[in-house]
């Protein structure tokens, strides 16, 4: 059983490494663009406040958030995106301020949520273990996006497992997104842990293989780099396919980023 308040302390940390990143930066900073496209710096923060926002709600109130969902319906491939519009004309400190409370709203709500139960969400229910640890995830790729946009380099954590796992876990998920069958046997995933140890998934005798620095994998699930510029190592045609559309995020799938583009 997952350790919830050992994932919400990450999620603390993963946003509080961020914060440190984006605070000290002047106002004409948060407009600078990151890779994903029409999206600037104040865009990140104000999709990952929003999102926290919204987490909340499915924590709290099962009918607000259906009724959420219900307004989302008819734009919903652009729902997402008009709310990080909204939220980045907001003046830096402000929405620093309102992603600071939102975060500290959903971890409350998340420590009360009973064991077993179920929250709702845009995709199936979730666990209030699954909840934060999507939102690690979450902040982790749109964190890369802003140090992408500064020319920052981060420094891994193992923070990065729960990030894998996740794109473990979507395998299939993302099959389905490309309108494919999931192979029914499962893949071997090992990979090299920021402090050297191995992070597996997976049966040992896996014909289909994944291997290399957690970090590259991380960044390959989030789409935040092309396979091409990333030293993952593939063995098996089924494995290989996977690689080229994995997805560790809910929804359709992303442009991802160009061969070379961070070579």
């Amino acid at each position: 059983m997952a350790d919830l308040e050992a994932l919400l302390n990450d999620f603390a940390d993963e946003c509080a490494d961020l914060e440190r990143i984006v605070s000290p930066l002047a106002a004409a900073d948060w407009a600078l663009a990151t890779p994903a496209p029409g999206w600037t710096v104040a865009h990140q923060i104000g999709h990952l406040a929003w999102t926290d926002e919204v987490a909340t709600v499915a924590a709290t109130d099962n009918v607000a958030f259906q009724r959420l969902v219900t307004e989302a319906g008819p734009k919903a491939f652009t729902f997402v995106d008009e709310a990080a519009e909204e939220a980045s004309t907001v003046p830096p400190a402000d929405l620093l301020d309102r992603w600071h409370r939102g975060r500290k709203s959903l971890t409350d709500a998340l420590r009360a949520v009973p064991a077993g139960a179920k929250l709702p969400w845009f995709g199936p229910p979730m666990s209030a273990a699954s909840m934060i640890t999507a939102r690690i995830m979450e902040t982790w790729a749109h964190g890369q996006d802003v140090a992408d946009a500064i020319g920052i380099t981060r420094t891994p954590t193992a923070r990065l497992r729960t990030v894998a796992h996740i794109g473990v876990r979507t395998r299939n998920f993302a099959y389905t997104v490309h309108g494919k069958t999931p192979p029914a046997a499962e893949f071997r995933v090992e990979l090299t842990a920021p402090d050297g140890t191995i992070w597996s998934w997976g049966p040992e005798d896996a014909e289909q293989r994944v291997t290399g620095p957690a970090l590259d994998f991380c960044l390959l699930v989030t789409q935040r780099r092309h396979p091409d510029d990333l030293a993952i190592e593939v063995a098996g045609q089924d494995a290989t396919e996977w690689l080229t559309f994995a997805q560790a995020f809910a929804g359709p799938t992303g442009a991802g980023r160009a061969a070379g583009q961070f070579a």
